[in-house]
C-alpha cells in the first residue's frame, strides 16, 4: 500500500472559501476549500467503535483541498491493515481527525462535527446502513424530561412497552 500523507499542497487563501475546524483541545486545526466533495453517515462498526456512537457524519474532502493548519506534530495515526485504512486522532485528546482508504487515496473524510460553520455539503448519503444498531436514535417524538432541564426523551406508550416486555397485561374489573 502506498505510504499516504494526510498534508497537501498550499492553496492562495484569497481565491478559496475555507471551512476550518478543530480538534477538542484545539491542539489540532484543519481547513478545508469549500463546498466539500459529499457528506454522509457512516453506520459501520469501525466508524462506531472510533467514535463511540452509533455513527459518525463526515465530509469528504479532496486531499489538495485539505490542510492541517495547527499542530501536525499531534496527530496520531492508526494504520488497519486488513482493510486499508488509516484513521488519525488527536494524540493528545483523542479527537477523531481524518478517515483514509486506499481505494481513494485522492480523498480524506473528516468527521462534519469539527466544524463549527459550513462546510457546502448536506449529509445526504448512509453508508453501511444495514448495520445500523436497533438503539439508534431514528427521529421519535421526544418531549422534555420533567425534572431535567434540557433533556427530552422519549416517551413509551404503554402498548409499545407491553410489546417490548413480550407481556399482556390485563385489567382486572
Amino acid at each position: 500500500m502506498r505510504k499516504a500523507t494526510i498534508l497537501g499542497k498550499p492553496w492562495k487563501a484569497s481565491e478559496t472559501v475555507v471551512a476550518a475546524g478543530q480538534c477538542l483541545c484545539g491542539a489540532v486545526e484543519i481547513e478545508i476549500e469549500t463546498p466539500a466533495r459529499w457528506a454522509w453517515h457512516d453506520h459501520s462498526g469501525a466508524t462506531r467503535r472510533a467514535h463511540g456512537a452509533a455513527y459518525a457524519t463526515y465530509v469528504g474532502s479532496w486531499r489538495r483541498r485539505f490542510r492541517v493548519t495547527k499542530g501536525q506534530a499531534d496527530i496520531t495515526r492508526f494504520q488497519d491493515e486488513a482493510t486499508g485504512t488509516i484513521r488519525s486522532f488527536c494524540a493528545r485528546c483523542g479527537t477523531p481527525l481524518v478517515y483514509e482508504r486506499a481505494r481513494s487515496a485522492h480523498m480524506v473524510n473528516i468527521p462534519r462535527a469539527l466544524f463549527p460553520g459550513r462546510t457546502g455539503r448536506e449529509p445526504h448519503y448512509h453508508i453501511a446502513i444495514d448495520q445500523l444498531q436497533d438503539w439508534t436514535y431514528l427521529g421519535e417524538p421526544l418531549v422534555p424530561l420533567k425534572g431535567y432541564p434540557g433533556v427530552v426523551w422519549t416517551r413509551p406508550t404503554r402498548n409499545s412497552t407491553r410489546k417490548k416486555r413480550g407481556t399482556v397485561q390485563t385489567r382486572n374489573v
